[in-house]
C-alpha cells in the first residue's frame, strides 16, 4: 500500500526542535513545513494547504491558544495537534474544547506523534468527504434528481 504523506505544519518558537523535528517526520515520509510563530504560521495556512499543524502552545507573543482560536476560525477543516510541556495539560485540555484534534506532552515519543498525526490526517479526510457527500445531495435535490 503506497502511504499518502501527511501535509504537516510544525510551529514552535525552539527552532532546533522544529529543525530535528522536521528531519525525523521528513524521513518518516511526511510533507513538512515550519514556522516559528502563531502569526508565521497563519501566513502559511493562508498560503498553502495543510493537514495537520503541530502546535506548540508556549510561544511568545501570539501563544499557542490564540493561534489555535484563529485556525480554527479561518481554517476549520485543518486538524492541530498542540504540544505542551509538563505543568500545562490543563491548557492542552483547553485547547482540545477550542478543536484541537490532540496534544501530546514535551518531549514527545515520536511514534506517539506520528500515530496523532495519522489520526488527525483521518479526521479531515472523513470530514471532507462528508462535506462533498453533503453537496452531491444538495446538487441532486437543486437539479431534481432523486438521491
Amino acid at each position: 500500500m503506497v502511504k499518502i504523506p501527511v501535509k504537516v505544519l510544525l510551529v514552535d518558537d525552539e527552532k532546533d526542535f522544529v529543525e530535528m523535528l522536521s528531519l525525523r517526520l521528513q524521513e518518516a515520509g511526511e510533507k513538512v513545513f515550519a514556522a516559528y510563530s502563531g502569526k508565521e504560521c497563519l501566513d502559511t495556512l493562508d498560503k498553502t494547504d495543510m493537514d495537520v499543524v503541530v502546535l506548540d502552545i508556549k510561544m511568545p507573543g501570539m501563544d499557542g491558544i490564540d493561534t489555535l482560536r484563529e485556525i480554527k476560525k479561518r481554517f476549520p477543516l485543518v486538524e492541530v495537534i498542540l504540544l505542551t510541556g509538563h505543568g500545562s495539560a490543563e491548557t492542552a485540555v483547553e485547547g482540545m474544547k477550542l478543536g484541537a484534534f490532540d496534544y501530546l506532552m514535551k518531549p514527545a515519543d515520536f511514534d506517539d506523534l506520528t500515530a496523532k498525526l495519522q489520526g488527525a490526517r483521518n479526521r479531515k479526510d472523513n470530514q471532507e468527504e462528508r462535506i462533498r457527500q453533503a453537496e452531491a445531495k444538495l446538487l441532486m435535490r437543486k437539479s431534481g434528481g432523486v438521491f
